[in-house]
């Protein structure tokens, strides 16, 4: 099984400590977010990994030189503009279609999450279903939320409680959802993907989804996760690091 790792953003609500680097290289308990992550995928089983740079682009490259990328195959996907996460997947498509993988679905991960979500588990709900993407989303707070409706399918999105909800898929009940970052997906989701340059892997799947598509949600609430967003959201990370509360 093949992973990406989105890390090509920068890591704007980071600052003043992505002033200097980018913020895949930002540290919690003296391990990058990068490290943590790849070894996180490594310890799944995962072997052969594209990450997307852009910001301090070389820096990340160096990094996972100066380390023999962790052990793992690791391939660059440079971006010299920032295509957000549905361009920068399809600009690393090519990574995912080769002849021994085509059919293999893949992991998604953002480099600023942290988790002890099981990817195991993830991977056997998304073969066992079928579906061209699973998500993990948990039930708590976000000002952007995906809605499923009561066979944990995906339905629309609502960005804010004020805002009118888009639904794509009308169903008499709907259950707000907060995405973690991390998806599984059929390399199926390729040749579907109709949009260019910069746009966002959530644009996709509602336009797939309006269009016949299924995309589940796997149900993440018992796992730990933590979006390291801002430099207080590391400090608390770095806190459950020490109580063993995470890795």
């Amino acid at each position: 099984m093949k992973a990406m790792v989105l890390a090509a953003g920068l890591g704007t609500r980071l600052r003043p400590l992505t002033n200097d680097r980018p913020k895949a290289l930002v540290e919690i308990a003296g391990r990058t977010l990068l490290e943590i992550t790849l070894t996180r995928l490594r310890s799944f089983g995962i072997r052969e990994v594209i990450v997307n740079v852009h910001h301090f682009a070389d820096l990340v490259v160096a990094y996972l030189k100066a380390r023999d990328d962790f052990g793992m195959g690791v391939e660059v996907s440079r971006e010299d503009v920032l295509l957000d996460t549905g361009g920068g997947l399809k600009k690393a498509g090519w990574f995912f279609q080769d002849p021994g993988s085509r059919e293999e679905p893949f992991l998604l991960h953002n480099v600023d999450v942290i988790s002890t979500i099981d990817f195991g588990l993830m991977v056997q709900a998304h073969k066992a279903n079928q579906e061209l993407a699973t998500l993990a989303v948990q039930k708590r707070e976000s000002g952007r939320q995906l809605l499923f409706d009561e066979h944990q399918q995906l339905c629309g999105r609502r960005a804010g409680r004020d805002k009118k909800p888009e639904i794509v898929r009308p169903a008499a009940r709907l259950d707000p959802l907060a995405f973690s970052g991390i998806h599984v997906i059929s390399p199926r989701l390729f040749p579907l993907m109709k949009e260019e340059g910069v746009f966002s892997i959530i644009d996709s799947y509602l336009r797939l989804v309006a269009s016949g598509e299924t995309i589940a949600a796997f149900r993440a609430d018992q796992y730990y996760w933590r979006d390291l967003g801002k430099p207080a959201d590391l400090q608390q990370a770095a806190l459950d690091v020490e109580q063993k509360v995470v890795l």
